[in-house]
């Protein structure tokens, strides 16, 4: 019985998600094999071989392979995923992207946001926004998961020394090409690969006071900005601040939460988070319900004495 773990990289390192997945695949048993598939991705090879647990690196290499396309990282995994038992993605956007390919082309059924392994062929994953865990059972020949990076803890990234073998790379899907895209630069850490995220929510009341409430409490904490979906909806906010069920799952270290009144929907997307800090003016806000330290107070006033007195 061999893992697969479908490695998500930049071609020159490996990111974080791809760590989680590792536990994730060595709680399965066996062997845990890392594809890396990219272009001219020498050096994320290289970083996977060196995360501990993995016994084997496969590197396939081509320029259908630089930017993920999904058609044909699927192609490249399909090629290879009768050696394996189970095959595993980071539940990320590219994962998400990806592993459905992958089980509709193999004709298996893909267990989706995977937080627990019981055992080789059960697992755990969260249902209704999280309010519910159902332990989900596989009786397939090739089991096809993401995992919810936030209910594994990360591989160590050094340590390792497996060997990397080259593949042949899958011809390119026609009909499936890369035009461009789009990258925001940010100051500050990745939301979802951040320890302290700071998130506003309605309670803000506008743009502007994102900029001058929330983000010198970010600056003083080296922390990412986050927004609940209200503040995202109602133009607070980007989209890509969005933490929840339809926005993004974090599990940092400290999560602020700054006038969020904490509906279900964000609570499933950030009460995996080690410490939650909850601040405010409603003693019925349900996020009080999840938050290790509440503070009952108007953000306006409670936010810059915090920034004061760090």
């Amino acid at each position: 019985m061999t893992t697969l773990v479908i490695a998500e990289h930049d071609n020159a390192s490996i990111k974080g998600a791809t760590l989680n997945t590792v536990t994730a695949a060595a709680a399965c048993g066996g062997e845990v094999h890392v594809l890396v598939a990219g272009a001219n991705a020498s050096g994320a090879a290289q970083a996977a071989a060196k995360i501990a647990g993995v016994a084997k690196v496969l590197h396939a290499d081509a320029p259908g392979l630089e930017h993920g396309l999904a058609e044909n990282v699927a192609a490249q995994v399909l090629a290879v995923a009768k050696s394996y038992s189970h095959i595993l993605f980071p539940a990320t956007a590219s994962g998400k992207n990806v592993a459905p390919r992958v089980a509709a082309l193999l004709d298996v059924a893909q267990i989706s946001d995977a937080t627990k392994v019981v055992s080789a062929d059960t697992f755990e994953r969260p249902i209704y926004a999280g309010n519910a865990i159902a332990t989900v059972q596989s009786g397939d020949a090739i089991k096809v998961i993401t995992v919810r990076t936030t209910g594994f803890d990360p591989a160590a990234a050094g340590g390792g020394s497996a060997p990397v073998e080259s593949l042949a790379a899958v011809p390119a899907t026609a009909g499936a090409n890369y035009l461009g895209n789009e990258i925001a630069k940010l100051d500050r850490p990745e939301l979802t690969a951040a320890k302290v995220i700071v998130s506003g929510g309605r309670a803000l009341g506008a743009a502007d006071k994102f900029t001058d409430v929330l983000t010198p409490l970010a600056d003083k904490l080296g922390a990412a900005l986050g927004a609940s979906r209200a503040a995202v909806d109602a133009g607070y906010a980007p989209n890509d601040w969005q933490v929840g069920q339809t926005g993004k799952i974090v599990a940092p270290q400290l999560y602020i939460a700054c006038g969020i009144s904490g509906a279900i929907q964000h609570l499933a997307g950030m009460k995996d988070s080690k410490v939650i800090v909850a601040i405010n003016k409603d003693p019925e806000a349900p996020i009080f319900s999840v938050a290790d330290y509440g503070l009952e107070a108007d953000l306006f006033t409670a936010v810059p004495e915090l920034v004061s007195k760090l």
